[in-house]
Order: C-alpha cells, then structure tokens, then sequence
C-alpha cells in the first residue's frame, strides 16, 4: 500500500465542532449552486454534499502543496451523523414493505446480495494479481459501489485500522467513479436488451415516470414510490397530536426521539456484536467486525416492525426520511472537507483497473442473470437498468435509468416497486454483514 504523506503543518485557524458543520452546511448549498451551473453534475446524480466538499477538499490539498495548512476540524460530530442515517435506512426495513412487494422483491433481493459478494470477490483477485492489499479491492467493491459514499465513508475507518492507508480518499474516488458509471450504462444496457430481444411494454397506455425530485432525495436515494409504499403499508396513526400542539412540530420530535432511542440502544447492540468471535476452518479465530451504526440500524428495525403491528408509536417514514437526508448531507459535506487527496497518489492505477473490473462484473450480470432470473421481458430489462444504476451507484442513479427508460418505451410499474424497495433499503442490511465478513477475513 501506498504510504502516508507528509505530515501537515500545523493549522492557521481551528474550527470547533459548531464552525465545522457550519462551514459544512456552507458547503453543502455550495455544492447546490454548484450543480446548477454545471447540469452535467445533476445528470449523473452527483449529490450536492460531494460536490461542496470536495471544494474545500481541493482548497486544502493547494495549502498542503505550498506546506502550509489552512484549517483543522473538528469532526467528532460525523459518527452521530452518520448513525443517524443509517438508523433512518434501519427505519424503512419494513417486512411489510417486503410482503406487498412479494416474491419478485424477494428474489431481487437475493441477486443484489450475490452481485454484492461477487463485487469484493472480484475486487480482490484483482487487488491481488497487481500486487495490492485484499482490503482495497473490497473498499473498491461492495463497500463503496453497492453502499456508495456514505457506506464507504461509514467502513473507511475500520479498512484505515486494517493497514488500507487513505480508506476515506480511496472510499469517495470509488464511490463517484460508480456512480458517474451506474448512470452512463444503465440506460444503454436496457435500451440492449430491449432491441435484442425486441421486447415492448404490456399495454399501450403510457403513464408519467416517477421522479426522485428534490437534489437532497438524490443524495440518499430514497425514491418517493418506496415511502408511499410505507406510509401505505403502515395504515392510519392510532396515536393523535397532543390537544394543544402543534400537529408538525409534535411528529417531528416524536420521529426524532425515536431515532435517538434507537441510537442509544443500538450502541449497546454493536458492543456485544462486536465483542463476538467465530472460526474459520483452515484460517483461524477471528473477531467480528462491524461498523459503529449497525446496532442503530438494527433496533430501528425492530422498531419499525413493531410499530406498523401496533401502531402504537406511529412512525412517518417520509419525515423519518427527511431527518436521514439532513443528517447524510452534513455528514458527506463534513467527511469530504477532510479528505486528505494526496493519498490517492500512486494508487490511481490500481483503483481504476479494479473499477474497470467491476464495472464488467457489473455489465455481464445486468446482460443475463438479472435479465433471465426478473422474467426476460419489458420489465426485467428496465429493472436490469435499475441494478447496474445502484449496483454500482446510488438508487438515484438507478431511479434516473428507469425514467429515462419509460419515457421513450412505455411504463414499468413492476420495475418502479421492485428496484427501490431493494437498492434504498434491503441491500444495505445484507451489504454491512457481507463487507463485515471480507474484513473481518483479510484485515487480521
């Protein structure tokens, strides 16, 4: 692995913990303005916080160039920020989402968990053949392109502490390569299946596309249809407002303490998991690891299911949904303002060949397997769409294929329910045990 670099001269101005997520909400609107002069950004779902903070990212590696150092952070505010996401994502793991989906979310799910495997698989034969450290052709596999950046960002610690030099660096440069990737060959993948196999739509009415809408929906990845489906599933509050309070502001802070609640539980949660060791025949004892949020993302599981049974708390999810947008933005926005860029010096080369692999892995499985197993018809090609879009980028990126797709060939409605459902929220449940385990097994 490439070795650290220079050590950085001490800072001309600290921030405190306050500043630094201000200077990363700045950031952030930053990024927006940004993607409005530049519609490529939009077109390929560049979420505005990698953009705003990749600004200041660029800022610090020109001082680090001239020896001298601008600002220091103070970042202890990431890791409540991004368990707090997570634990929103943990929200949204609905059983009763996956029963209105039935067996075709199912079975979807299933693929997305084998492609997951093959990804770090793949990765590292790859990272192996050209001399590298396994770990790096996980952190270029599932880590970052089925989880994208802020899956990437969560485990870069744990790969940094394994001896993967620069994970956080390495994380995002992965990342926004899958998702500038996921958004080109989606659409073309389809659009191949379609003519090869001169499929059409069932029916000739013609509906209007789902829309991710807003630019902070694009940078979690939470498409609109997959909450309706929750709220749907979930039924009418048996819990009314306070009299006196204020209907928006009482479920707010209700949504609120339960994701708090589920935090505090969840930490106990991941210590025990934690703390947990297993055997492998033929390689030894290793202990479990995990990252800080899946004992958060657990609980809220548990919470979620629980209350769409009683409905005694009676959770929103799209309100849950926009607390995990806040939260993701401000925490991608303050990761990337300390990225340390010059680490991706000499690893260019190496990353990219993995990502190429990837990419192919990616291409070969949208072509047949997704394509075959989905039903080998309209909707199996759009949905092939939809894969590689999360698959190797966000659900934004596969929502943005699937739109493409149905304006020009007619509606998919099994593809809108199947795809989401999965890429926002299942994968990231079975993606955390998957990546656990490749570190767990290359990083002792």
């Amino acid at each position: 692995m490439q070795p650290p670099g220079p050590v950085m001269a001490p800072p001309l101005l600290t921030l405190d913990v306050v500043q630094t997520v201000a200077l990363g909400g700045l950031a952030l609107f930053l990024g927006y303005r940004i993607k409005k002069a530049i519609p490529s950004l939009a077109r390929y779902n560049i979420p505005a916080a990698v953009v705003g903070g990749m600004v200041v990212a660029f800022l610090t590696l020109a001082s680090w160039s001239s020896g001298t150092t601008l600002l220091g952070f103070d970042t202890s505010i990431r890791q409540p920020l991004q368990i707090a996401f997570f634990t929103t994502i943990g929200f949204g793991a609905s059983l009763s989402l996956l029963r209105i989906g039935g067996p075709l979310v199912a079975f979807f799910f299933l693929l997305s968990t084998v492609a997951a495997v093959l990804q770090n698989v793949v990765g590292v034969m790859v990272a192996r053949l050209l001399g590298e450290a396994p770990l790096l052709g996980v952190l270029a596999g599932s880590v970052t392109l089925t989880g994208g950046p802020a899956t990437g960002l969560a485990f870069a610690p744990l790969f940094e502490r394994a001896g993967v030099v620069g994970a956080e660096t390495i994380a995002v440069a992965a990342a926004m390569m899958g998702i500038v990737a996921g958004g080109v060959l989606g659409g073309p993948i389809a659009t191949t299946l379609i003519k090869r196999h001169r499929i059409r739509p069932v029916g000739a009415v013609r509906e209007p596309p789902l829309r991710v809408g807003t630019d902070a929906l694009a940078a979690t990845g939470v498409p609109d249809r997959a909450e309706a489906v929750i709220e749907a599933a979930a039924g009418e509050p048996l819990v009314p407002t306070p009299k006196g309070e204020d209907v928006e502001a009482y479920a707010l802070l209700k949504n609120l303490v339960a994701i708090l609640v589920a935090m505090a539980l969840g930490t106990w949660v991941s210590l025990w998991l934690n703390g947990a060791s297993f055997t492998i025949p033929g390689i030894g004892t290793r202990q479990l690891t995990l990252p800080s949020y899946i004992g958060a993302m657990l609980v809220a599981a548990a919470i979620r299911n629980l209350d769409d049974f009683t409905r005694v708390i009676s959770l929103s999810q799209r309100m849950l949904d926009d607390l995990g947008t806040v939260s993701l933005a401000l925490f991608i926005a303050v990761s990337l303002m300390t990225l340390q860029l010059w680490q991706l010096a000499g690893l260019a080369l190496p990353l990219t060949i993995i990502l190429l692999a990837q990419v192919a892995l990616i291409v070969l499985l949208c072509l047949w397997p997704i394509y075959r197993f989905m039903g080998r018809n309209y909707d199996a090609a759009v949905i092939s769409g939809g894969f590689c879009g999360f698959m190797l980028g966000t659900t934004a990126n596969a929502m943005a294929n699937m739109e493409t797709l149905v304006e020009r060939y007619g509606p998919s409605p099994k593809a809108f329910l199947v795809v989401p459902m999965v890429g926002a929220f299942f994968i990231d449940f079975t993606n955390a045990i998957i990546i656990s385990f490749f570190l767990t097994l290359w990083g002792a």
